[in-house]
């Protein structure tokens, strides 16, 4: 799991697009694109935009359901 220096027992909820990108394993570009797509959700509070670990990883799960294709 991921854990803050400061805090090296906490796991965040939110992270940075930036970071988001890093967990998932893509690039910015490929994320922002998710983003405004509206595949992705995100929140926005004041001028800084925050992803849930939670819907990345959600996210990630309905990408791989999609590539397996209808269930039989």
């Amino acid at each position: 799991m991921l854990n803050t220096p400061d805090f090296p027992d906490e796991v965040p909820i939110a992270v940075s697009p930036g970071k988001a990108a890093r967990l998932a394993g893509l690039g910015r570009t490929k994320l922002y694109q998710a983003l405004n797509a509206g595949v992705l959700p995100s929140c926005k509070i004041g001028s800084r935009r925050l992803n849930r670990v939670a819907e990345i990883e959600a996210w990630l799960k309905r990408l791989e359901a999609s590539e397996r294709g209808p269930s039989r």
